[in-house]
Formats: C-alpha cells, sequence, structure tokens
C-alpha cells in the first residue's frame, strides 16, 4: 500500500480532482440526499417567505395565467381550442410548461447564485440542479392536483365536449421526467455560460417565453403542412401534443415523434454534463 493511499485512510471523505468530464459521481450525489432535501425546502420556504398567500401562489398564479390566456386568445383573439373548453385548454397546457420553463429559469443561475456556498464548502455540484428537479416535481404536483380538478369538473358539466384517451396515461411520467430532464439540460448550458457572459441572465426569460410559442402550448398545432411539420421536430412539441391526447382527447400523438424528444433528451442531458462538469472546476474564478 503507498503513503498516498494509507494517508487517504486516515479520512472519512477524500476529496480528489475530476479525471473525466463524464465522471457522474452519482454515488457521492446519493450520500449527499439529506443536503438535497434541505435545499428542497430552502427553495420552497424562500420563494414564498413574507408573502401574504405563502404556498398559495402556487396555486394562483397558473390560474391567473391561464386567465390571461382565455380572456386574450380565446375570447379576443378568437383562437380555436379545437372544442374544448378554453380554460381547461391552456391550464393543461400551462401546467406542464411551467414545470419545463421552472426547469430551465431555475437552473439557469444555479453557479451564480450559490456560489458563495460553493466557495466554503464541499459536496457534489450535481446536488444543486437535483434539488431544482425535485423542487420543480413538487410545484408540478401541487398544479396537478388543480388541473384534475378543473378536468373533472369540465368532462362531467360537459359531456360530450371532449373526450380523453387514458389508453396511454401510463407514459405520462416518462414524460414528466422527459420534460424535467430536457428544462434541467439547458438550464445547465445556461449556467455555465453566464459565469462569463452575464447577458444570458437578461436573455433566458425572453427565450423561455419564446419557446411556448413555438411549442403549440397555448397555439393549437397546425392541422397539416409544412409548419406542422417543422414544429414536431421542436422536442417539447410531441410531449405537449401528448399531454392534451391524453386530457382533452385532442392533439396529435406519434410515438415516433416521442421517441425522437427521448433520444434528444439524452443527448442535451449528456451534453449538459460535459459542460457543467467543464464548467464547475474553474467557475469561482470567474463567478
Amino acid at each position: 500500500m503507498s503513503v498516498k493511499e494509507k494517508h487517504d485512510k486516515n479520512w472519512d471523505i477524500v476529496v480528489k480532482p475530476k479525471v473525466s468530464l463524464f465522471q457522474l459521481n452519482l454515488k457521492d450525489v446519493w450520500a449527499y440526499k439529506d443536503l438535497i432535501l434541505l435545499l428542497v425546502k430552502r427553495d420552497f420556504v424562500s420563494q414564498y417567505k413574507q408573502t401574504l398567500l405563502g404556498p398559495v401562489w402556487a396555486v394562483v398564479q397558473p390560474l391567473m395565467s391561464t386567465f390571461m390566456f382565455t380572456v386574450t386568445f380565446s375570447k379576443i383573439a378568437g383562437l380555436t381550442t379545437q372544442g374544448v373548453p378554453a380554460f381547461l385548454y391552456y391550464l393543461t397546457g400551462l401546467t406542464f410548461w411551467n414545470y419545463f420553463a421552472d426547469s430551465i429559469t431555475k437552473n439557469a443561475n444555479t453557479f451564480s447564485a450559490n456560489a458563495a456556498i460553493f466557495g466554503k464548502v464541499y459536496f457534489p455540484r450535481l446536488v444543486m440542479p437535483f434539488s431544482v428537479i425535485i423542487s420543480c416535481l413538487l410545484r408540478l404536483s401541487i398544479q396537478l392536483i388543480i388541473l384534475l380538478l378543473v378536468w373533472a369538473f369540465s368532462y362531467f358539466t360537459n359531456t360530450g365536449s371532449f373526450q380523453p384517451n387514458l389508453q396511454t396515461v401510463f407514459l405520462l411520467p416518462l414524460v414528466i421526467l422527459v420534460l424535467g430532464l430536457m428544462g434541467s439540460s439547458i438550464g445547465l448550458v445556461v449556467t455555465s455560460l453566464t459565469t462569463k457572459y452575464r447577458d444570458f441572465n437578461f436573455l433566458i426569460g425572453y427565450l423561455v417565453q419564446f419557446m411556448m410559442y413555438l411549442s403549440c402550448v397555448v397555439l393549437a398545432l397546425p392541422e397539416k403542412g409544412l409548419a406542422r411539420e417543422l414544429l414536431m421536430f421542436n422536442p417539447v412539441v410531441p410531449l405537449m401534443e401528448y399531454v392534451k391526447h391524453v386530457f382533452l382527447g385532442v392533439g396529435n400523438f406519434s410515438p415516433f415523434h416521442m421517441i425522437y424528444s427521448l433520444c434528444v433528451t439524452v443527448v442535451a442531458f449528456l451534453a449538459a454534463i460535459l459542460v457543467f462538469n467543464k464548467t464547475e472546476k474553474t467557475f469561482m474564478d470567474t463567478v
């Protein structure tokens, strides 16, 4: 046994530099699961601290956004909701889009927002993105309850106005996972770029808003034509169409494009980990 190995045995934890950009150290991340739960609690409490409504805002915000889209797009602009009650149509899209958008925006400032913690104590840096994903899942769970209540009310009071396709509902957990990983991957790339280029902090909000209109969240996918084919190659669109297909009985459920979205997500996640691991080695010198 070498002197170095004997020295390492005297410590409970030995921090070593990464030798590979693809070295995930997931075992270390699992060892810090208590820290992940503490960070989830911190994010949830800090977001609603010193507010009158507290966690109720997790319900109020999507309902207010849905109301505004209903008035603007359905009542004023007269856009189609494919025969589905407008409020339910927009609430369904926004519930899952908000989860995806939160995964982007909350991961987009991982390095800059936590620089003080990163500079003081060691822990696997991937703990932060994992805690963000869980926080977003908690908010999605609350909003899903509201969606199901509105869905049940609309279904039983508007019999025949829409017919859900619950045969494929078993794919919903996979779709949620793919949306979360895709959003987190984009967010991790953005946070790596913002360590040097702070402009992305100002641009990310506009980019997410622009992406929403290209992802058929509040606008119906064209029935045919080149625009339809091009939009289906936006990896978010097949997932949003699946959600509409399951809950509302509309939308285009395409297994081929679903597999395409899954493949894009896997590639994006690996690329994001590569960029994240490369940036975390030197970000304290630039942040």
